[in-house]
């Protein structure tokens, strides 16, 4: 893991999660565990509206998540519109130390980096029925009310789990604008080392 995002992961303190919130997380943690168990494939879709911002970060830390405590999960996301990862997501990332290439210019593809043995992710904005997501015995986590309200049926999915969180959008082109988006890439880098550091192997 690069020195960077090692600081940021020591920073991670679980018990800063409320036990309401846990009560939410625990119920992905059922199904990770579940498929751990079973020894059967880990496949988590993290959806929301624009798959601009919550779901991508819920994808990076999840994966991130998952490959430090060993657990072999494959990570996703995917929205109900294609717009594309936003620039603002992809500068916190950069921020907490991801290598992150770019590659296009309307819906750019960010090759996502966070370790030297083959730790990446491609990175673009698609929907969640996308041809690279999971098509069956996944997990759909819902991580915005927009989505969650407005894509009653997920094709395919064994599982539906509501993990909201608010936008960070809500604070661009604001002072607050750096500090929220790091709040929030923060907040979910902590909600998925918590999932993953539940699971027995």
């Amino acid at each position: 893991m690069f020195p960077k995002i090692k600081q940021v992961v020591d920073k991670i303190d679980l018990n800063d999660l409320t036990a309401e919130r846990k009560k939410d997380l625990d119920i992905l943690v059922e199904f990770v565990q579940t498929k751990q168990t079973a020894q059967a494939p880990i496949l988590l879709n993290f959806i929301c509206t624009h798959n601009s911002r919550r779901s991508q970060f819920a994808q990076i830390w999840a994966q991130v998540a998952a490959d430090y405590y060993h657990i072999e999960a494959s990570c996703f996301s995917g929205g109900v519109e294609v717009t594309a990862f936003n620039e603002r997501a992809v500068a916190s990332l950069k921020r907490f130390g991801f290598e992150i290439e770019q590659a296009g210019a309307t819906n750019p593809v960010y090759t996502v980096e966070w370790a030297n043995e083959n730790t990446r992710l491609d990175m673009w904005s698609k929907l969640f029925d996308n041809e690279k997501n999971p098509t069956s015995n996944f997990a759909a986590i819902m991580t915005c009310s927009h989505a969650d309200e407005n894509c009653p049926f997920v094709a395919g999915c064994e599982k539906r789990i509501a993990v909201r969180y608010e936008d960070p959008k809500n604070y661009d082109d604001s002072p607050l604008e750096t500090a929220f988006y790091d709040y929030r890439s923060f907040q979910i880098a902590t909600e998925m080392f918590y999932v993953f550091s539940k699971i027995k192997k």
